[in-house]
Parts: C-alpha cells; structure tokens; sequence
C-alpha cells in the first residue's frame, strides 16, 4: 500500500497525539503516514463507510471493508482508488508501525471503526455509528481503548430517536388509512433507502416497492452484497395520479419536485433523525415525518463513552460542544476538533 504523503498540513497544526493528530482536511496518523476520512486526495486513505463525506475519490491506495470498496466503485469507478485493499472485521494490518484493525459501526453496510494501535496505545475512530439493530448491516460492536474519537450528529440531549419499527409501523397505517393517495419516501440512497426498506418487509409487507431512478443502482448493490429487499421496480412518471396505495421512494430533495406532484395526492414522508425537530419538517413540507437515523442518538452517544470508558474523547463533528461538555462532567478529558467538509447533512440523518 502506498505509503508517501505529499499534502500534510504546516506543522503550526496543534497535536493532539503524538501519533495522530487532526488537521483541517483529516486525521493524519505519523506513525503509519496515513489518513482517516480525509477530504481531497491522499496517497493513503482508510474510509469507514461508503457515504459521500468520508469515502471521497481521488485517493491513490485506499483501505476499507469490502462492501465499503463496492459502494465505492459503484459511486466513482476509476475515482474510487489507483490500488484498493480490503480488510474484513477483525483482521489486524500492519502499515507502518501501526496496527490497524476495522469494527462494525452499525451505520451502513459496510461501515466500520477503525482501531488503531502503537506502542500500547490504542484509538478508535468511530466514524458515523448508531446501536440499535439494522437488518441492512452489522451491529455497533463496543471497542475498548484509550482515546475514542466520535462523531456527534445528534450530540444533544433533545435528539433521543424512537423505536424504528414504531416509525415503520406509521408508514403502514398512513398507506392503509389512504388507499388512494400515493406514500412517498424520501430517504437517503445510501442504507437509509434500503434500511427501510428491510423494515417494511420484517413487517410483512411484500408488495413491489417503487423507486426512484436514482435509488436502483444502490438497491441492487445491497442485493448483490447480500442484502435482500424483495419486489422493487423503478417507478417511470408519465401521468398524474399514478400508483395510488403504493410505496415509493426517492432522494428527499425529490419530495418538492414536480416529479413528485405526478403520484396520486402523494403523502410526503421523509425518514431521518431531523424529523425530530418539528420546524424542519415543517420547512421541507413533510406530511408525514419519520425519526429514523442512521447515527447514534444522544442516549447512544452518551452510552458508548460510558461502555468503552477512554481516557480521552475527541469529537469531530456535530454538535461537539454540549457532548464535550457532557465527557467533562464524567470526569473524562474531551475535545472538539475541526475537520473540513464534516458539516451537517440533513439528508444524511
């Protein structure tokens, strides 16, 4: 694996680590000269999961789980890495004189925390994570170290997410109430598209779902890699007042399109963790507002800590300071760091 780095920050960047340490574009770890999640190409990078904020193009080597590097390829082909190389959960790598082994995040298929070892320290790299189950990917798996750097989409105390199969549960009774109007479901293509999808069929639901064009490609990806969805048929809208009664999905900025005006009396419904906030789904013109996250809740973040029990936490994007905040008050060292292209995503909740 390549392993020259040509675009490291000027060393006025403070260090948190003497081996790792963040900078404006990413982690850069010294002792292995790599990068985490970097935004812009790097001779080496290790992505944590196939979204578009960490798995970016333009890398010469690139490090990640199998899935991850199908994702990857479907979304950039030659972009996706000069070399890849996949590593399984659990398998441990040397590169440099660092050990580097990946752990399932909970977050998309594919999607792992990347464990960090050298000279008997260790760190782990949450990337974006949630705990509770998702028949989509692997379960969050608790990883004990030293210094545990974590995300904080919903870092506040306001943002705790119901029970999916509750939020699924009201798709169902809105489409069973409104035989005539079509359900319209706008949803992240990436795992939250197919996340809902492997719900709804958990639930019995087995008639044909329909998707947006821009959702086909990933669906049948997660078939591929094993992930089963059912009867899906991309939906091609030429009339107004099609399939009412049905299912469909589609990107969320689709809900306000034209487009979406061609179903029959089509109730928008949008599933994300930012459904929590009435006023935002109030200014998207949701009907129907469905709380499901692929990121870990406040309680999820909050519990995480307490389970692995670091000596330090580093949060690198989110509402970093109420959960810096909340890491001092439990006696534990914490930090906020700032990492470009990590903003919020509403799409992406």
């Amino acid at each position: 694996m390549a392993q020259h780095v040509s675009d490291m920050s000027s060393a006025s960047t403070p260090q948190h680590a003497a081996w790792l340490s963040p900078r404006p574009d990413g982690l850069y770890c010294a002792a292995g000269d790599f990068w985490i999640d970097p935004h812009g190409g790097k001779a080496t990078a290790l992505v944590p999961h196939g979204h578009a904020a960490p798995a970016r193009p333009g890398h010469k080597a690139v490090l990640a789980t199998e899935e991850t590097l199908a994702i990857m390829r479907a979304r950039y082909g030659a972009g996706s890495g000069e070399s890849q190389q996949a590593i399984a959960y659990g398998e441990v790598l040397k590169i440099g004189d660092v050990e580097v082994s990946f752990y399932p995040a909970g977050h998309v298929l594919g999607s792992a925390q990347i464990l960090l070892e050298y000279q008997g320290e260790r760190i782990v790299v949450s990337g974006d994570y949630k705990r509770r189950e998702d028949p989509t990917c692997a379960r969050f798996e608790v990883v004990p170290c030293d210094i545990f750097i974590t995300e904080a989409t919903f870092g506040l105390p306001v943002f705790v997410h119901p029970e999916t199969p509750d939020e699924v549960d009201k798709l169902l009774a809105a489409q069973a109430q409104s035989p005539d109007r079509t359900l319209l479901v706008g949803a992240y293509a990436l795992g939250k598209c197919q996340r809902v999808i492997r719900h709804l069929r958990e639930k019995g639901y087995d008639r044909t779902i329909y998707l947006h064009g821009a959702m086909v490609a990933l669906c049948d990806l997660y078939e591929d890699l094993g992930v089963p969805l059912g009867p899906l048929q991309q939906v091609y809208v030429k009339e107004v007042g099609k399939l009412p009664g049905e299912i469909v999905f589609c990107p969320p900025g689709q809900l306000s399109d034209r487009w979406a005006r061609r179903f029959a009396d089509p109730i928008t419904a949008f599933a994300s963790g930012w459904m929590r906030v009435r006023q935002r789904a109030k200014q998207r013109g949701v009907e129907l507002p469905l709380i499901i996250s692929d990121h870990a809740d406040w309680s999820e973040l909050t519990q995480t800590i307490t389970d692995i029990a670091p000596r330090e936490v580093w949060v690198t994007h989110g509402r970093e300071d109420a959960l810096v905040y909340w890491c001092e008050s439990q006696g534990i060292s914490a930090q906020a760091l700032s990492l470009v292209g990590r903003g919020e995503d509403m799409d992406d909740g």
